[in-house]
């Protein structure tokens, strides 16, 4: 059950990263962190991989796109 809460959690999240990676709008990175962090712990808490992996993928989205962005130094 918290594989697919984590699964649906970085399906929300890659819903706000995907408009993000378009110039000036880099800030919804940041209000999507929160979010991937919390599916990373479900999913890290399930018995199952595929939820956290799925989260850990678009924390690096997300991230990459923080750095070429110089939002995180």
């Amino acid at each position: 059950m918290l594989n697919i809460f984590a699964f649906l959690i970085g399906l929300i999240s890659l819903v706000i990263v995907i408009p993000a990676q378009i110039p000036l709008l880099g800030w919804a990175n940041w209000i999507a962190l929160p979010l991937i962090a919390v599916g990373i712990i479900a999913g890290a808490l399930s018995s199952s991989n595929s939820g956290r992996n799925f989260c850990l993928i678009v924390l690096l989205i997300a991230g990459v796109r923080l750095m070429l962005g110089g939002g995180v130094i």
